[in-house]
């Protein structure tokens, strides 16, 4: 089952059975408060700088946020989505929680894009979906509800379940749902990582749907974030996942290893063809 995102002039395909889509995560305030300042300001600068960055790191999708307290995300937004859609040819994924702004970002997006993201709750359903469906995008659906996000993986698979169903009243396509099977981190419940994995399994068996991650969540509040960071994805790719919202500039290179090791990277060509345009530093 594919899900197909586009830009002006390029086709990107996440698919099960298909190379890891990487969605780059940097264009997102929350945490990064140089990022907080230049979005308040009005200097896009640094969001040009980010998204180079990613691109040249291996994003094959751009997530785009705008979420700074007090700002107008409903005026920034479409600014930021227009000016990354003329400047970089590359599909954007709109992260945002105020249909209002999704909406007047919709209206100016190149493409083909991936809506971030709706979940199992009623006003979510309600103000997401006619979205998706009029504009005609793809969409991430969260695994929580008005009961917030649940700790066993049954549940998640029936808030996925509802997603979907509602989505097809509408007439969105299952190809169309995204589902982001929601990691908590490890450090304040060790059984966080293996339910969002057994997730994973359910939703993929039932579903047959592509799986999001927000990989970084499992690491949080713990040392050495980086090495969780990749063991976990390294799993979650084997239990079914097939895109993260993830740094490209530190992970590109374990999952195109990732992708030759599971078989879909035909004569190491993929692996091969990022090592030669991203050398590995000698060590000393």
């Amino acid at each position: 089952m594919q899900t197909i995102l586009r830009s002006k002039t390029k086709t990107v395909k996440i698919d099960p059975n298909g190379p890891f889509t990487i969605i780059g995560e940097k264009i997102n305030p929350t945490g990064r408060k140089k990022l907080a300042a230049a979005l308040t300001e009005g200097n896009f600068d640094y969001v040009r700088e980010l998204a180079a960055k990613q691109i040249a790191g291996g994003a094959d999708v751009l997530d785009v946020n705008v979420g700074v307290p007090g700002l107008d995300d409903v005026a920034v937004l479409p600014q930021v989505v227009k000016l990354l859609g003329e400047e970089f040819d590359i599909p954007l994924c709109i992260d945002t929680p105020n249909p209002k702004a999704l909406e007047a970002a919709l209206k100016v997006a190149p493409g083909r894009v991936l809506v971030n993201s709706v979940n199992g709750e009623e006003s979510s359903l309600n103000s997401v979906l006619p979205l998706v469906k009029e504009y005609n995008t793809a969409v991430i659906g969260l695994v929580m509800d008005e009961n917030g996000i649940p700790n066993d993986p049954e549940t998640r698979c029936a808030i996925a379940e509802k997603i979907i169903e509602r989505a097809a009243r509408l007439g969105i396509p299952i190809e169309d749902i995204v589902i982001d099977v929601l990691v908590l981190t490890v450090g304040a419940d060790s059984n966080a990582a293996a339910v969002t994995l057994r997730t994973i399994e359910l939703v993929r068996k039932n579903f047959g749907v592509n799986i999001n991650l927000g990989a970084s969540n499992v690491s949080f509040g713990l040392p050495d974030r980086d090495t969780l960071n990749m063991a976990f994805l390294g799993l979650a790719i084997h239990a079914g996942a097939s895109c993260a919202i993830t740094d490209p500039t530190k992970y590109t290179a374990f999952l195109k290893g990732c992708d030759l090791l599971m078989g879909r990277d035909a004569y190491a060509a993929k692996y091969i063809k990022y090592f030669r345009t991203h050398p590995v530093e000698e060590k000393k």
